[in-house]
């Protein structure tokens, strides 16, 4: 089990104890080995995919540590033990959390000073040991989530022309159908048993991609039948490609169903379109962004 950022930081001062100076990528295996992580544990990711969890946990209990002084960087990614750092390791404390940090005045300067954390989070921080990346992700993942359940919502309610439209548009946001006209004229023009339109698979029309659309309540399940029934028109058109759009869901058996011949089938359930949809800008618009930045290590390198 991956710790929180703040049971690695007495462990990680225990480490520094040595008085050497430890690489920052030394310090993680270090730390991995302590905590006993496995490899998958070692390789999971954030939410966003940017960085592995347990590294930036030890990246977050190193920046803490630091600004209260008991430890120090002296060059870039190194990092070494203060005096009162090893005070600390001496004292042979039960744990080192936000809490014990406040002591000292350094750390309580640096939280004054951060004007991007209201009390109120540095609270939220202190009792669910998450850093301020997850803390952040997990706020957004909660907004996505609440906004992909509206855009479901607001689907349903409206006309199956509409759905049709909604699909246009969000095959060609993802770059299938060369323009919206092209697109218009193909979805929900075929007319064909167990087919609710065509759509290019480029600009150039090289490939041709068969769609088709249930606008279904949720809890309907799209079930194996409906998709043999799909793949048994693609035939009947000498297609190989094709798209099941529902806004429902899929059942089990529709999911793991695999057609023997070449046909390649791709299954986008509600909770998927509703992602999409948000992806790419469908029915939902940017209300605000905010981005995250580091320190360019390479601006204030020497020569």
């Amino acid at each position: 089990m991956i710790p929180d950022f703040q049971s690695i930081m007495l462990p990680l001062l225990v480490l520094l104890s040595d008085e050497k100076e430890h690489r920052f990528k030394d310090m993680i295996e270090a730390l991995a080995i302590k905590f006993k992580l496995t490899e998958a544990e070692k390789r999971e990711m954030l939410a966003s995919g940017l960085q592995e969890i347990f590294r930036n946990r030890v990246a977050w209990a190193s920046s803490y540590l630091k600004k209260a002084g008991l430890i120090s960087s002296p060059k870039r990614a190194l990092f070494t033990i203060t005096e009162e750092g090893l005070r600390v390791v001496k004292s042979n404390p039960d744990k080192i959390n936000i809490a014990f940090l406040k002591k000292y005045a350094s750390f309580l300067e640096f939280q004054k000073k951060n004007h991007t954390e209201s009390e109120e989070e540095n609270q939220i921080t202190s009792v669910n040991n998450s850093t301020p990346e997850e803390n952040l992700e997990a706020a957004y993942k909660s907004i996505r989530s609440a906004l992909a359940a509206e855009l479901l919502e607001k689907v349903l309610s409206l006309s199956p022309h509409f759905f049709e439209k909604l699909v246009i548009d969000l095959l060609v946001a993802m770059g299938y159908g060369g323009s919206l006209t092209d697109a218009g004229k193909a979805v929900g023009k075929s007319g064909d048993e167990g087919i609710d339109g065509i759509i290019k698979e480029d600009r150039l029309g090289l490939d041709i991609i068969y769609i088709q659309a249930k606008r279904w309540k949720p809890g309907t399940v799209v079930g194996r039948p409906e998709i043999q029934k799909f793949v048994g028109a693609l035939a009947g058109q000498g297609a190989k490609k094709g798209i099941f759009i529902t806004t429902s869901q899929f059942s089990k058996d529709a999911v793991d169903y695999n057609p023997k011949n070449e046909t390649k089938i791709v299954l986008i359930d509600g909770e998927k379109l509703s992602q999409l949809m948000i992806d790419y800008n469908i029915g939902c618009s940017v209300e605000r962004t905010f981005e995250l930045k580091k320190i360019d290590n390479d601006y204030f390198g020497e020569e």
